[in-house]
């Protein structure tokens, strides 16, 4: 099964047809924008909500250590929960880095299926989207509340480069033979000629 989702070398009559890199001018400070966009519309009326209906936020220094350290450790997981996803459906090494525009997971020496990239793209916007909203709801702390709301805008945010990738494919590479390289901050698509 593992073999269907991925090749080991570009097949022949495939070639390039698009690239996406994180690290690259104007695109990156394209999708940086994006994603500082999309935190604040997410984070703006969360917060607003928390503070109209709560009678105490606790926002301290304490808090916002403990805010920035779950962010890492969200950034970690984020980067992990790709790598499970390659995994489960290659076999394969995963490589994992961090550049000054992005956090990566790829799989550089192979070739994925359309369906292999898609999983392995959504995948944490999938999973931290449903674990954050289920705990905004059920914590009762509002302090604990902001501080997941927060995470949720970062999250959201975090994964524009996965929602445009998955975005490409939903109106540009809609053929399931469509194959991606993943290095983790670049992307390249190869469609049969």
């Amino acid at each position: 099964m593992k073999s269907d989702n991925f090749e080991r070398t570009l097949p022949e009559g495939y070639h390039e047809a698009y690239v996406i890199d994180a690290t690259k001018g104007k695109f990156s400070l394209w999708l940086n924008v994006v994603a500082m966009a999309l935190m604040i519309v997410i984070a703006v009326p969360l917060v607003a909500i928390i503070f109209i209906t709560a009678e105490e936020v606790h926002v301290n220094s304490t808090f916002l250590l403990i805010l920035c350290g779950l962010l890492i450790v969200y950034t970690i997981l984020h980067e992990l929960t790709h790598g499970i996803a390659y995994k489960l459906m290659t076999g394969e090494k995963l490589t994992f880095g961090v550049t000054l525009t992005v956090a990566f997971c790829g799989v550089p020496k192979i070739f994925v299926y359309r369906k292999t990239a898609m999983v392995a793209l959504l995948a944490p916007f999938t999973v931290y989207s449903i674990l954050f909203i289920l705990l905004m709801i059920a914590l009762p702390d509002p302090t604990m509340k902001l501080a997941v709301a927060i995470l949720f805008a970062i999250h959201f945010g975090g994964c524009a480069g996965d929602l445009y990738d998955t975005f490409i494919y939903l109106t540009r590479f809609k053929d399931p033979k469509t194959l991606m390289q993943d290095t983790g901050p670049r992307q390249t698509f190869y469609v049969p000629k």
